[in-house]
């Protein structure tokens, strides 16, 4: 019966929902398809993907070059992005590893009402790496 209907008005009929009592509709497939194909385009449009930005240090960094990269990880953090601060130590800079530390501490500190910490400061090899992300 449904069969004879759908062929009369030239559409298809369409199962909407499986189960013990399956629920068609009679309507053209090709346009739902259509339709869906479109409504999950502009979903994915939508998404932002988070990108992480690396910033690196040293731990003797001069006042003004920390402003500058200061500018940079709020600019990054303001655009949505994650940012993975990386303090480089040379030679005898191993050493003194807590400038390093303190200076991770400092940015934190600076950045707090914008940004959470979700790596805390750890040592991998010759540099120390701390990420942290955008505060919702």
């Amino acid at each position: 019966m449904a069969a004879g209907l759908a062929d009369e008005v030239g559409l298809d009929i369409v199962e909407v929902s499986p189960g013990q009592i399956p629920v068609c509709k009679i309507m053209d497939h090709g346009r739902a398809k259509f339709e869906a194909q479109k409504k999950a385009a502009k979903a994915r449009k939508k998404q932002k993907t988070v990108d992480i930005k690396e910033i690196k240090m040293r731990p003797n960094i001069d006042q003004h070059d920390y402003d500058v990269k200061m500018r940079a990880v709020e600019k990054f953090i303001g655009g949505g992005d994650k940012v993975k601060l990386t303090m480089r130590f040379r030679g005898r800079e191993m050493a003194h590893q807590e400038l390093g530390m303190e200076l991770l501490k400092k940015v934190q500190a600076e950045t707090v009402e914008i940004a959470k910490v979700e790596q805390h400061p750890k040592m991998e090899g010759r540099q120390m790496t701390m990420v942290i992300a955008p505060v919702k």
